[in-house]
């Protein structure tokens, strides 16, 4: 049964995509926690691009466990902070930065690339997710644009390194802050500890890698 829980913090997963958002997700799920649409955390893309902070403030009131866009981009984490002063903050990492780049290359050139091949920006302003355009829009938004080689693995991996280390930095004289690798055979008793629980289960359930790292 889903529920909200009133008087208890709000849970912000905060990794990049292809870090184990989505197995976070049903994690909470799975134990009862309330998690928010992601459909409709996904269409305020343009609040967030326009710094437009009060539907996204308005949306996190609806639900107590919060993940993907917007809350995998920049900078939003010290508002919610700040806004939510009990919130409880994840960052899920991969093993390492080559690998997260690896995962998210296949995901999206499985997804948008002309016969699994790596998209071109032609192809993510096609994609036709959500509605046209919406993908280029978020890539865009997260990794800026480098002329013909908009996957440049130099410039994405230093983005998720330096994004990682603004957030490991702001939140390094605070208790709020989880760092996690769900592949790790730990992963799932330090998710309960820090959120105080007792899990179902003492690793995450998934059926392929593929899964685990969404």
């Amino acid at each position: 049964m889903k529920f909200l829980r009133k008087n208890k913090p709000k849970i912000f997963c905060i990794g990049q995509n292809k870090t184990g958002t989505t197995s976070l997700e049903s994690f909470f799920k799975d134990h009862g926690f309330n998690v928010g649409n992601q459909r409709k955390a996904e269409l305020l893309i343009d609040a967030y691009i326009n710094r437009d902070w009060k539907p996204i403030i308005n949306y996190c009131k609806t639900a107590q466990v919060f993940q993907d866009i917007p809350f995998s981009n920049d900078y939003l984490y010290v508002l919610l902070d700040h806004y939510f002063p009990n919130a409880k903050f994840i960052l899920t990492e991969r093993s390492s930065s080559e690998d997260w780049y690896n995962s998210i290359t296949k995901f999206h050139s499985k997804l948008f690339g002309k016969n699994g091949r790596i998209p071109t920006k032609e192809d993510l302003q096609n994609g036709t997710y959500i509605y046209k355009g919406f993908i280029w829009k978020t890539f865009y938004e997260k990794y800026g644009e480098t002329v013909n080689d908009i996957y440049n693995k130099e410039k994405l991996i230093s983005i998720y390194e330096s994004r990682n280390k603004g957030i490991k930095d702001y939140f390094k004289n605070k208790n709020n802050l989880l760092i996690l690798n769900v592949a790790e055979a730990d992963s799932v008793i330090k998710l309960a500890d820090f959120i105080g629980i007792t899990s179902k289960y003492t690793t995450f359930p998934w059926e392929n890698k593929t899964n685990v790292t969404k």
